[in-house]
């Protein structure tokens, strides 16, 4: 390997580690607290409820839960700005065609009617579909929690005729989304993540930010095409 080619590559700095720990930490406590808010006269919800001191108390954690998130969120695009200012940010996370033709493309590799895998650049399609459904879910769960949260000060901007059915819907939104949000990371994001064979029982990379070169290379080539070059292995 070319002596210039680092063991391990910096993925993810201090900040965005941070920001994903506070953003994951969050969300399992609001998932917790939520359900057992949403089942709390109903066994064995009322039990598990119980630990969290009762609904009044698990309210008021996830509500303090909620808004802890939501500044993370919100800190989260001035990181981004950050970045931008320092001419630091690349556009790798947006979503491009090419997206949807690797997605065929794996699943063509998956059933064998490919022999080689998709050309990923720094983040894979289900990488970023993770990234963007956050935006997604603080707009509905967000808006909708803020809502069921503060009822009476925001029951004025509903029209009087709305006002029969429109806490209803809010509900649904606020709890369908968050089972929807709870369903996705226990089972793709979380396989994808740290329980395939490669990383079980876990992949380091969201505490290090660092994933081993090889590794790097072999889930993001297009990616260490573009810094390394190709064929950079045989270089002297």
């Amino acid at each position: 390997m070319n002596k210039n080619i680092p063991q391990e590559i910096q993925r993810f700095d201090l900040s965005a580690r941070i920001q994903h720990i506070i953003m994951f930490t969050t969300f399992l406590i609001l998932s917790f607290t939520g359900w057992g808010l949403k089942y709390a006269y109903a066994e064995p919800s009322s039990a598990w409820i119980s630990i969290w001191g009762g609904p009044r108390v698990a309210g008021i954690i996830h509500r303090i839960a909620g808004i802890a998130m939501l500044l993370d969120f919100i800190y989260h695009q001035f990181y981004l700005l950050n970045l931008a200012r320092k001419k630091d940010l690349r556009l790798t996370i947006i979503p491009m065609p090419k997206d949807l033709v690797d997605m065929i493309h794996q699943f063509m590799y998956y059933f064998g009617l490919r022999k080689e895998r998709p050309y990923f650049g720094k983040f894979t399609y289900l990488q970023k579909f993770d990234y963007w459904a956050v935006y997604w879910g603080m707009f509905i769960i967000g808006t909708s929690g803020f809502f069921l949260a503060f009822p009476v000060t925001v029951s004025a901007l509903f029209p009087t005729w709305t006002l029969a059915w429109a806490w209803d819907v809010l509900f649904i939104m606020h709890s369908d989304e968050a089972l929807l949000a709870i369903v996705f990371i226990l089972i793709i994001h979380f396989y994808n993540e740290h329980l395939r064979s490669e990383y079980f029982p876990m992949n380091w990379l969201w505490l290090t930010g660092k994933m081993p070169i090889e590794q790097f290379k072999h889930h993001h080539p297009a990616e260490y095409d573009h810094l390394y070059g190709k064929g950079s292995e045989k270089k002297k």
